[in-house]
């Protein structure tokens, strides 16, 4: 069809359109409806794989105005990415209505989950509703929609609710287009909807008259308690109980990594987080990220264990009728909803439920078997989830979201590319896995997979992958992966080419970091990137990490890297930090302080491979670079989770931010070498470890500005991507989110995907994608 506008149609009386996007599931056809009626409109709507088709016809100012509101007057949850329009001859009019969906080949948006809508909540504690206190209630504006879809159309026999057969009063519900609730494909009631079982460990179901107070009477006895959500079982206790916090540590195995928190609203987080206007409207946003905010003075002492070593406590607000019932429950079983902004004295850990680094739980029996150890009680109900989805955590920049982790509310939305090409599968690498799917110019990323660490999640990975391309209706027509052969990912995307007869391309992994960026700024000219991560596999066969490339449809070339520091013991050194302090000490000549500095017989090992060369690998990451930095401030000898002693080491800093950086802290060699060896010294003797940690971001950005500037004078490029996991650390990135344009030079931050390892795979994709299409052409 030709695009067209309705100025463009003076004499028209009919009018087909075609509206592409985030439509399905969200209202849009009885909007339509009531807008035609209520212009005087004949025609028809209806869905079909590509979107929603629209027939108008009637007098030349109702049809132009029917046009113009079409857009502005969309509902909220809406995404219109494209609309067609063509003038066609007027035929016989028949009164405006709403068609059975259609067929074709897959181009819909598919929508995500979306938290319960103020209209829900208020039947939801409205005790004279048919639907007061009902678990599952929903409406075209919110409630489950990509973790219960198993293929488009988004109806309801695609879902996991068409085993749930419709009751007269849901029936008239769903067929009338008046109706909030038309066509809502998860429309239910008490009479004919899923519902709720409360069980003990061992999967006997228990007879309450009211589930909910049981669930809050146990938390606030100290109870872990097992809820199935949306996307999979959470993990809940009471936040404020030191016990059961480390109750739960322990039996989950999960001995430091922070914890996030549920809220009622944002007034309960106040005596423990600094929540400013922008981040309490994402909190309060539709898609309820966890959302990472400052600690407020006390936040450790009231919620001990929760977040223990650093700045940030991850906080999040009920999405799911469940939720709110547990603190309704606990605030006295009010009627209407005027409590739920006042502020509530119950906060839940809300951790997902996946034991050992294992997939995330979301089948009934596997929560028996694999929880049964760990809570004391389950909630859960007969509603199947059809899609593993965690939640997404975000943190708030320049009052928009950045991504830590996109998952639930936000997958499977697309991200839209520079240019179309084929349509390709991307595998992401080991850590923090996510794959992508092109379909044309769209990129679709999967929602977190995990570490592949296990058989569990590597067999996640093949279900994602399949899943993605079954409901996108995608055959991909090449592979792309990481350059590191023996990844599970990687293995996998070899097996995929083979088995279906197409090209598997290998991306080096930070050129991946900067083409994610790139690709979600729609960036298709040559950029620098600088890339700092833990490690990837380099070019030379050595572990990469502190990168600064020249990046572009051509490829990659690697203009500068930070200087390497030996890995004593090998991959071993990434988990103890302490290893990387030792072999800064050995590069300053200070390998007799080892053995003092760090008693103990692994210490007296160490020194002897760094002294003799042996197993100690080369790497140029910046990950190692903060561990060496922890390590000589005693922050975090030995790390619990990747990522630990970097972020402790920004939270020290930031007791004593801002401060200057060592002028003489780093220096830049002829052959693009960032060298912060000096930097290391420093820390090696210092009486004010925050003040030093401090002074040591500080340095590490203003080398980083140097080496950035001197690139950009060389090449002449002016526009900068900062890829990598180091990129979370927000010290870091405000250095040089205030400093780079000070230099004439733009700033490109992953925003839409993670800049980690979490959005590596949008970039494999796009990588792949421009050399295929170089090919091609």
């Amino acid at each position: 069809m030709a695009t067209v506008t309705a100025q463009a149609l003076p004499g028209a009386t009919r009018l087909a359109l075609r509206v592409n996007g985030q439509v399905q599931g969200v209202g849009f056809r009885p909007f339509v409806y009531r807008l035609a009626r209520e212009l005087g409109l004949g025609g028809a709507v209806w869905n079909d794989a590509g979107g929603v088709h629209i027939e108008v016809q009637g007098a030349d100012a109702d049809v132009a105005a029917f046009r113009a509101r079409l857009t502005r007057e969309a509902p909220g949850l809406a995404r219109i990415d494209r609309l067609e329009a063509e003038a066609r001859p007027p035929g016989a009019q028949r009164p405006f209505r709403i068609e059975p969906s259609g067929a074709g080949v897959t181009r819909a948006a598919i929508t995500p989950d979306v938290a319960t809508c103020p209209d829900c909540l208020d039947e939801l504690f409205d005790p004279g509703d048919r639907r007061h206190r009902y678990p599952f209630i929903n409406c075209t504006q919110c409630g489950p929609r990509y973790t219960i879809t198993d293929a488009l159309p988004y109806d309801r026999p695609n879902t996991s609710m068409a085993a749930f057969a419709l009751c007269p009063a849901c029936a008239a519900e769903y067929a009338d287009p008046a109706d909030r609730r038309f066509h809502a494909q998860p429309n239910a009631c008490p009479v004919c909807g899923p519902r709720v079982t409360l069980r003990t460990p061992d999967g006997a179901a228990l007879d309450v008259a009211d589930p909910f107070a049981e669930v809050v009477a146990r938390v606030r006895n100290g109870a872990i308690v097992a809820l199935k959500g949306l996307g999979g079982y959470h993990l809940a206790c009471d936040a404020r109980n030191g016990a059961a916090v480390a109750r739960l540590r322990e039996r989950k195995g999960r001995e430091e990594k922070p914890f996030a928190v549920m809220a009622a609203n944002p007034a309960s987080l106040g005596s423990l987080a600094q929540v400013e206007p922008d981040a309490q409207a994402v909190l309060e946003a539709g898609w309820r990220p966890i959302v990472l905010l400052p600690k407020a003075p006390g936040c450790d002492a009231a919620l001990p264990g929760v977040a223990p070593g650093i700045r940030w406590l991850g906080a999040m607000l009920p999405y799911t009728p469940l939720h709110w019932l547990l603190f309704h429950g606990a605030a006295g079983r009010p009627a209407g909803t005027a409590w739920c902004s006042e502020p509530q004295a119950l906060l839940l850990v809300m951790t997902s439920a996946n034991p050992g680094g294992e997939p995330l739980v979301t089948d009934d029996d596997e929560a028996v078997a694999r929880l049964g150890g760990i809570a004391d009680l389950l909630l859960q109900h007969d509603r199947p989830i059809r899609v593993r989805c965690d939640d997404s955590v975000v943190r708030v920049r320049d009052g928009a979201p950045a991504f830590l982790r996109r998952a639930r509310g936000r997958v499977p939305r697309a991200i839209r590319l520079p240019a179309a090409g084929p349509s390709l599968l991307a595998v992401g690498a080991h850590l923090k896995n996510t794959v992508c799917v092109t379909r044309g110019d769209e990129a679709f990323l999967s929602q977190h997979v995990g570490d592949l660490d296990n058989a569990a999640t590597c067999r996640a990975l093949d279900d994602s992958v399949a899943h993605l391309c079954d409901v996108l209706e995608v055959v991909p027509e090449a592979v792309a992966r990481d350059r590191h052969p023996d990844f599970y990912s990687s293995r996998f995307a070899e097996g995929f080419a083979a088995e279906h007869g197409v090209a598997c391309v290998a991306v080096q992994h930070h050129h991946a970091h900067i083409a994610a960026v790139a690709a979600e700024h729609a960036v298709d000219g040559e950029i620098l990137g600088v890339a700092l991560d833990g490690v990837g596999l380099g070019d030379d066969g050595h572990a990469w990490g502190g990168e600064l490339l020249r990046v572009g449809p051509g490829g990659y070339v690697r203009l500068g890297h930070l200087a390497p520091l030996p890995m004593p013991g090998g991959d071993r050194a990434a988990r103890e930090p302490w290893r990387l302090a030792a072999a800064a000490l050995h590069l300053l000549g200070r390998g007799a302080e080892i053995v003092d500095r760090f008693p103990g017989p692994a210490a007296e090992a160490v020194a002897s491979l760094l002294a003799s060369g042996t197993r100690c690998p080369p790497t140029t990451g910046a990950g190692r670079l903060f561990d060496a930095a922890a390590g000589l401030l005693g922050v975090q000898p030995i790390a619990s989770f990747e990522g630990q002693a970097a972020m402790r080491l920004e939270g020290l800093a930031g007791e004593a931010w801002p401060a200057p950086p060592w002028y003489d802290g780093y220096r830049l060699t002829v052959d693009g070498t960032l060298d912060l060896l000096p930097s290391l010294e420093r820390l090696a003797s210092v009486d004010n470890p925050a003040f030093a940690a401090a002074r040591f971001h500080a340095t590490l950005a203003a080398g980083l500005v140097a080496w950035i500037t001197r690139a950009a004078e060389a090449t002449g490029l002016g526009t900068v991507a900062l890829g990598g996991g180091c990129f979370l650390n927000e010290l870091l990135c405000g250095e040089l989110r205030r400093e780079l344009p000070v230099h004439g030079l733009k700033l490109l931050e992953a925003r839409r995907a993670p800049p980690g390892d979490g959005g590596l795979a949008l970039g494999q994709a796009w990588a792949a994608m421009q050399q295929l299409n170089r090919q091609e052409g």
